[in-house]
This record gives structure tokens, sequence and C-alpha cells, in this order.
């Protein structure tokens, strides 16, 4: 009785293992569907090469250095300038506006991506010599959180308007954490609106370890600029942000105009 029934269910195996066997046979393999979608994707591109490490900057000390800095921005002439500082390949320092970095985030983060160093100005432009420690609290907290909104940096340098600084300021960036930072050279661009004025207080006015004041907010003295970095190169100047200026090493609430630069050349 047995016989019959085994020899059925033998003949039956071996039908499923045929179909199956031929149905697999009808789709592609996983490594066909692989080649077709490489054929129809084309090759992989290339992977980028990562960029070399930016140059370390030169040391201050030895060489003829210039520090390039900007006041009052962002504004809508400080993409014109940050066109000519990457033709030119400057670094330079950007002294913002808290109330134009919340208007201008775009510009600042653009700053930031093209390696130049952003600090504090204030956020209303504000005479913080003058001003109560909660005055200047609120101006320097509001401008280093619209600063980190914007291009994820924390500034560790103020520049105070005007230049107007007292005890009370010291101490308030000796807390946040905010070197002072002065100039050396200023051009009155503010009340010039000449360009070649500009170029000429600059070149006549420039030496080695200085800090040079500007306003981006000109155009004007942003169409200075060119000139003012072509005829310094020419001299041998080295531009640098601030804090290379200094080697990286600002002590907060410390004021700083200027450094010893160019020594093994003979100069100032």
């Amino acid at each position: 009785m047995d016989g019959p029934n085994l020899v059925r269910r033998g003949a039956a195996a071996v039908l499923a293992v045929a179909v199956c066997g031929g149905l697999s046979t009808l789709g592609p393999s996983a490594r066909q569907v692989e080649l077709a979608a490489a054929q129809r994707n084309g090759p992989s591109p290339p992977e980028t090469p990562a960029p070399p490490p930016a140059p370390p900057p030169p040391d201050c000390a030895r060489a003829k250095c210039v520090a390039l800095t900007f006041d009052d921005g962002p504004a809508a002439s400080t993409s014109e300038l940050l066109d000519i500082l990457a033709a030119r390949r400057v670094k330079a320092t950007f002294f913002v506006i808290g109330k134009n970095v919340a208007e201008h985030p775009d510009l600042v983060r653009r700053e930031r991506a093209a390696g130049h160093e952003i600090a504090d100005h204030s956020y209303t432009h504000a005479n913080l010599g003058r001003a109560s420690k909660k005055k200047i609290r609120s101006e320097l907290t509001r401008t280093q959180d619209a600063i980190r909104r914007a291009s994820g940096v924390t500034p560790t340098m103020l520049r105070p308007p005007y230049g107007s600084t007292s005890k009370r300021l010291a101490e308030v960036t000796r807390e946040m954490g905010l070197a002072q930072v002065l100039w050396t050279v200023d051009p009155q661009d503010w009340d010039s609106r000449d360009t070649q004025d500009v170029e000429r207080r600059v070149l006549e006015a420039a030496k080695p370890g200085y800090i040079v004041l500007m306003h981006d907010i000109h155009r004007t003295t942003v169409r200075a600029v060119p000139k003012i970095i072509d005829r310094l190169a020419a001299q041998g100047y080295e531009f640098v942000t601030v804090s290379e200026l200094f080697g990286g090493r600002l002590t907060p609430g410390k004021e700083y105009v200027q450094r010893n630069s160019g020594e093994p050349q003979g100069l100032p």
C-alpha cells in the first residue's frame, strides 16, 4: 500500500525542484542586478582630494607684518571686499556690528569660510567707554551670540567703538575673555570718502607690526584696498590677522595697538 504513495511523493518532490530551479533562471541574480545598476548610473565619480593644509602664518617677530582690519560691517560692500581679498589671498580681521550680523549672516559665514578673523564691535556701535557694566555686557553678549549663530565662531577680541575704553570695560572684557584691539593707522575713511586719499594715508603711515583701521561699509574704502595691498606687498609686507600678528596670544581685557615686527631687517 505504501509503495505507490512513496513513488508519487518522490515524483512530486522531483517536479517541485525542477519547477523552482526553472523559475530561478527566469529572474536576474543579485550580481546581475548590481551590474545593471552600475551600467545605468555610469562609473562612480572619483573622490575629491582633501585640500592641502594652509601654510603656517609668518613669524611676525621676524617678518614685516601688517594687519588689515575692517569695522562696522557686514554690509553690501563687504561682498566686493571679500572678492578682492580672495583674489590676492590676503586674510583680514573683521570687527562686526551685531545688528548688521543679524541682517547679513551669509556674509559673516563667507568671512569665516574664507579664513578671515571675526571679532566683536558691539551690537549698536555704542560708546562702551561711557557705558555701565550692564550696558557693556548686553552689547557684547548680543553680538557674541549673533556671530556664533551666523558662523559657529565665538570671538575672542573686541574693538571698542570710537576707541573708547574704561576700567569698567577692561573688567568686563577680562571676564568675557575678550582682548581689546585698537589701531595704529587710521585713514579717517569715515570722513574722507575719496579712494585715492584713503590709499595715500594708509601707504604713508603703514609700518611693520601696525594695525590698519578701515571701514568695509564704504565703497570708496573698499576700492582703495587693491592698491594698498599691492603696494605694501611690493615692499615685502606679509598680511596677517590680528591674532596672528601677536602670535595667537592675546590677554583678555588688555589693549593692543601694535607689535614690534621685522626686527631682523632693522625695522621698528
